[in-house]
């Protein structure tokens, strides 16, 4: 049996809502395999700053370094967003975060439970059997390159940048998970008008020699954009660029029926850290109807991948696929045919999965 310290991020609006949900199934898993989990937290994002005017102290990246992995809710504040002229924002925290742990490979899992088909706005007959795994570049594109402004502030600047071992490196991630699934990679880019792109698909190119058993392609980010509503089902594995990686993500959280459905791993060479896609949400923060199913499937993937405890991860995921198929339902994949009584808050939500766990 293993004993790991697992550390936990909340950070801002509803992060802090639903890692608690998180941790706590953590917690039913330890109980039921018998291992020792131990726990400590850190700040990062607005509360953060709100501390120590710091998005990412010092503190916290230190304790991310020593950690067996990290269980992480969101980062984000509107006050942020209506102000581009902040020069300290939460999202640096987050960037510092993936740059200092190496993390360069963010892997979100597009899988549809079948009882949410109706909970998608694309048509359910396109929708079925869709299972998509992702894999973005995390630490190079525009996100990290030279950025400023010029002209008296008139004219913005930011410099996307790869070199050939970055792509390598997530290239072969990418093909490693394929040969494990339906041996096929779809890689992503716009080689058609931007460098970087191009040098990503000669990179792609060479790195598929190694690997003759995966059936590869090459599609236009704006071709796969339309693709992925169109026909889902078609892709297995798709590896891309940081910023394609980061809207395309978004837009398949459609074919799982909400953002609040998706997990991701963000792993490199040490800690991983693991988090649901949907971001702060402000907007619903502290009303205590945030869907905790993706800081749940979160930490089954921190199981997995991190830990390497698969019987764990599939008992956590299990446990989604039941409470789903019962009828229980949070507010952002309820349709009009679910009962008043099945649809739960984030609390009753995550009790219901730990019944089952």
């Amino acid at each position: 049996m293993a004993t790991k310290h697992i550390l936990i991020v909340p950070g801002d609006g509803i992060g802090q809502e639903v890692t608690a949900v998180g941790k706590k199934v953590l917690d039913k898993i330890a109980a039921k395999f018998g291992h020792t989990f131990t726990y400590d937290e850190a700040l990062i994002g607005h509360v953060a700053i709100e501390a120590t005017g710091n998005p990412l102290p010092d503190e916290s990246l230190e304790k991310m370094r020593k950690s067996d992995a990290v269980l992480f809710g969101a980062v984000g504040h509107p006050k942020y967003d209506n102000d581009p002229s902040a020069k300290v924002r939460p999202e640096q925290g987050l960037l510092r975060m993936r740059k200092e742990l190496g993390l360069y490979a963010n892997l979100r899992p597009i899988k549809l439970f079948d009882e949410l088909l109706n909970a998608s706005s694309i048509k359910p007959e396109i929708l079925k059997g869709a299972d998509i795994l992702f894999f973005r570049e995390l630490t190079g594109d525009i996100y990290f390159g030279e950025k400023g402004r010029k002209n008296n502030g008139d004219t913005a600047y930011d410099v996307a940048e790869y070199s050939r071992y970055e792509v390598e490196r997530i290239a072969r991630k990418a093909f490693d998970a394929a040969r494990t699934r339906r041996k096929k990679l779809c890689s992503v880019d716009k080689a058609n008008v931007i460098e970087t792109s191009r040098l990503w698909r000669e990179v792609v190119q060479k790195v598929a020699l190694e690997y003759p058993d995966v059936e590869v392609e090459h599609q236009f980010v704006d071709a796969t954009a339309m693709l992925l509503i169109k026909d889902p089902r078609r892709f297995d594995v798709v590896v891309t660029a940081n910023l394609f990686g980061d809207i395309l993500t978004d837009e398949a959280s459609q074919i799982a029926g909400s953002m609040g459905m998706l997990a991701s791993a963000s792993i490199g060479d040490g800690t991983g850290v693991y988090e649901p896609i949907h971001g702060s949400a402000h907007d619903i923060t502290g009303k205590g109807i945030a869907n905790p199913l993706a800081s749940i499937l979160s930490a089954a993937l921190l199981l997995d991948i991190s830990f390497g405890m698969k019987a764990e991860s599939e008992a956590v995921i299990n446990a989604v696929d039941k409470v789903l198929k019962a009828g229980f339902r949070t507010r952002d994949i309820a349709d009009q045919h679910t009962p008043a009584d099945k649809i739960l808050g984030t609390t009753a939500m995550g009790e219901e999965v730990l019944k089952l766990v």
